[in-house]
């Protein structure tokens, strides 16, 4: 059997930033306080208020 090691623990860096709604920790947009992935943000922009401009 193998050893268990837990992961881990960032302070502060890229490892800190999680998306509010899906949990992910890659590509986290902080502007305006969001801290929603790209992905996420995708989905949600146009309830949020921001809109697509040509």
């Amino acid at each position: 059997m193998a050893k268990y090691k837990p992961p881990k623990i960032y302070k502060y860096g890229r490892g800190v930033q999680v998306c509010r709604r899906c949990g992910s920790r890659d590509a986290v947009i902080q502007a305006y306080g969001l801290y929603l992935c790209r992905q996420c943000f995708r989905e949600v922009a146009s309830v949020i208020g921001f809109k697509k401009y040509e």
